[in-house]
């Protein structure tokens, strides 16, 4: 697929909407089709946008922003995944576990955006002004790639990433801009529990160092520039501060963060 092609980029998105449609599996597209890199992956995913009528998304999940994920996923830079405002749940959340494609869990530090961030490079200051709120959060995830990461990055990325839908828990107070680009957000600790018990734990220095780092990575990213920039009201899911947790069964699912709060979500048989 020639970069920016969009009639490729739609037929591409077709083919990856029809694969899921039919059993939940996403397999690697025919060479006519599918991404060369991460550049094309981007353009297949903005045409799924299109093509869902999500446009503008409500948000973007940014992936693999900590080391320990980048080691699992076996890449070496983070990726992004829009989001539909119908994939967002708030706490207390439950479904069906059968609903999901191999269906895993993560503890992520949400943002709220309060005004735009056009494309490109953006100071730390700034990035924290356009911060109305920080939630936490839970992302599930489905590894539902035939052949797992194998499918190679391109193709992780024009299925956004691994996302399947976020769980957000109430806005936490007490976060002004001059806090936000402070380092009190990245030393917040975060615990990942399955049915009490706690699958592991990490703090928000893991995300590139630091959350705001990996919005200021978001909007310079080449989603950000296929989106046409970042814009008030939308979600950023700033990545896991701990490997997944792949669920084998039911499962009670809590993420807590010292001084964000806590957001729960129930899989059910």
């Amino acid at each position: 697929m020639m970069a920016g092609s969009d009639g490729r980029a739609a037929a591409a998105a077709e083919a990856i909407a029809a694969q899921r449609a039919a059993d939940g599996w996403v397999r690697p597209l025919e060479p006519a089709l599918a991404p060369g890199d991460a550049a094309e992956g981007y353009a297949i995913q903005a045409a799924q946008a299109h093509r869902a009528g999500c446009w503008p998304p409500a948000g973007f999940k940014v992936g693999a922003t900590a080391a320990t994920m980048q080691l699992h996923l076996g890449i070496r830079t983070p990726a992004a995944g829009y989001l539909d405002p119908a994939s967002l749940r708030s706490s207390g959340y439950a479904s069906a576990l059968g609903q999901w494609r191999n269906p895993g869990v993560e503890a992520e530090i949400a943002l709220r955006l309060g005004a735009d961030l056009p494309p490109g490079e953006h100071s730390p200051e700034r990035l924290a002004e356009a911060v109305a709120e920080v939630l936490p959060a839970i992302e599930i995830v489905e590894n539902r790639y035939e052949g797992g990461v194998a499918i190679g990055t391109p193709m992780l990325i024009a299925d956004r990433f691994f996302h399947a839908a976020a769980v957000l828990g109430p806005p936490a107070p007490g976060w002004p801009p001059s806090r936000l680009a402070g380092r009190d957000l990245a030393q917040v600790r975060g615990r990942l529990l399955l049915d009490g018990a706690v699958f592991a734990e990490g703090t928000g220095a893991d995300l590139l160092g630091h959350p705001l780092a990996v919005l200021r990575w978001l909007a310079a990213s080449p989603a950000a520039a296929v989106f046409d920039g970042l814009r008030a009201g939308q979600i950023v899911l700033c990545g896991s501060v701990t490997v997944p947790a792949w669920l084998s069964g039911p499962a009670e699912v809590e993420v807590a963060f010292d001084g964000l709060g806590s957001v729960s979500a129930r899989f059910l048989p």
